[in-house]
């Protein structure tokens, strides 16, 4: 919604091509960061969940095969 208010006042707005031109790469360059920073952020939580899959499988073989009642094996 803010983008198409953003979009139809820099149409409006009064003054030379020129301005408009560069208030139409600022409004491209604000939107194409805010999709990299989208991207940047999902990728690191897609990352932090895959390590904490593996510690997790990691410690249910632990506890799988840790036994308390077994003896300990002497030499």
């Amino acid at each position: 919604m803010s983008l198409c208010a953003v979009t139809y006042a820099i149409a409006r707005l009064p003054g030379d091509s020129w301005m408009r031109a560069f208030l139409w790469l600022g409004l491209l360059y604000t939107v194409t960061s805010a999709f990299t920073l989208a991207k940047c952020v999902r990728d690191q939580q897609e990352a932090a969940s895959v390590v904490n899959r593996v510690d997790q499988v990691r410690l249910e073989r632990l506890l799988a095969e840790y036994d308390p009642l077994k003896t300990p094996v002497s030499r």
